[in-house]
């Protein structure tokens, strides 16, 4: 296997390239985890993996509790699927939180706000099932729960790191909060070795072609956590190294690349680059600024044959969706009917009418 090979096998591992799911909360699951601040990006970057979804179908699974947003691994948004989010929670948790410490001194976010802010949630839920980010926020100015300056972002994320807080329904175009006991009751815990192994055997399933220090970066653990992970899943995986580098693959994995040119229009924040620490394989360093801004900001790519040639954007206009693109280097035609059709699909999606508008 050469370093080119690798991200045409993530295409595939990633069900990139041939979806093998048909329910979301079942590729969410095997993904382990899909990063989610972009909300609306990141429904697409499972719509794309699950042939057949639309984002209604995904907003479906959302509202019914089968896939959850909410934060773990690293500090930011991800969905997940709600027969995981315990135990990658009890996981993941604290080591968020130690990340997130310096920030919640800043704020003003001692243990007694902190505390306080908990009990007033778990209070406004009493006789709420489903609560919107502004009706969290009167909450706390009605019991004097100062949430200026970011504060109120950060109690809420404070309050989902201690397992009260998850995504709830879509109501009215906004998104809500519901008691994530509700939603999904706690089941017996797993010991802490066997969420190591279990994350880790999610991840480099899923993701595989990687190494460990890409699984260090996706998952937020420590260093000596990540080798405990994977030295305990090491009886089903296999190593090869390529280029000076040790990336892990599943015994059974059969070593097969896609034949046949493909586009794909990946999401802002998609996994296929930011689940890796290094992001080279798809991606050659010279076009990295054009795509991920210095203070970690993605935008939409397309792939061609696994690799990262060009931009896309989307514009909504009532029942249809815009797409413009633009490629980084000139494409054959062949290339640009491919990238067409990835539009068409990607307003499908949408319930949409493509509205494809050609580069100048």
């Amino acid at each position: 296997m050469n370093p080119a090979d690798i991200s045409n096998i993530r295409l595939i591992n990633q069900q990139i390239e041939s979806g093998s799911f048909n329910q979301a909360k079942d590729l969410v699951s095997w993904m382990g985890a899909v990063q989610a601040q972009d909300y609306a990006m990141a429904t697409w970057g499972i719509g794309l993996r699950t042939p057949g979804l639309t984002e209604k179908m995904v907003q479906e699974g959302i509202d019914h509790g089968t896939i959850l947003r909410t934060h773990l691994l690293r500090p930011t948004w991800h969905f997940v699927a709600a027969e995981d989010i315990w135990w990658m929670l009890d996981l993941t948790a604290a080591h968020v939180m130690v990340k997130s410490k310096s920030r919640f001194k800043e704020l003003g976010l001692s243990p007694e706000v902190c505390l306080k802010s908990n009990q007033v949630i778990e209070a406004a839920f009493a006789n709420n099932k489903y609560l919107s980010r502004e009706e969290l926020y009167l909450e706390m100015e009605k019991n004097n729960v100062s949430t200026g300056k970011d504060r109120l972002s950060h109690l809420i994320f404070f309050a989902e790191l201690e397992g009260i807080l998850c995504s709830g329904i879509k109501r009215d175009k906004n998104q809500t909060y519901a008691i994530l006991g509700d939603r999904v009751p706690r089941p017996a815990a797993l010991s802490r070795d066997e969420a190591l192994a279990k994350l880790a055997f999610k991840y480099f399933s899923s993701h595989c072609p990687a190494t460990l220090n890409d699984f260090i970066w996706w998952s937020g653990l420590s260093v000596t956590a990540a080798k405990r992970a994977l030295e305990m899943i090491q009886p089903d995986f296999i190593a090869e190294t390529i280029a000076s580098q040790q990336y892990w693959f599943p015994i059974h994995f059969s070593g097969i690349v896609p034949q046949s040119s493909s586009v794909h229009l990946l999401p802002a924040f998609d996994e296929f680059l930011i689940s890796y620490k290094d992001r080279t394989a798809g991606f050659p360093l010279e076009h990295h600024p054009k795509a991920f801004t210095i203070n970690g900001i993605f935008h939409p790519v397309i792939v061609v044959n696994g690799q990262v040639k060009g931009l896309w954007k989307r514009t909504i206009k009532k029942d249809k969706v815009r797409f413009e693109y633009q490629f980084f280097n000139p494409v054959t035609n062949k290339i640009l009917d491919l990238t067409r059709k990835a539009a068409v699909q990607f307003a499908a999606f949408l319930d949409k009418k493509p509205d494809i508008i050609n580069p100048g």
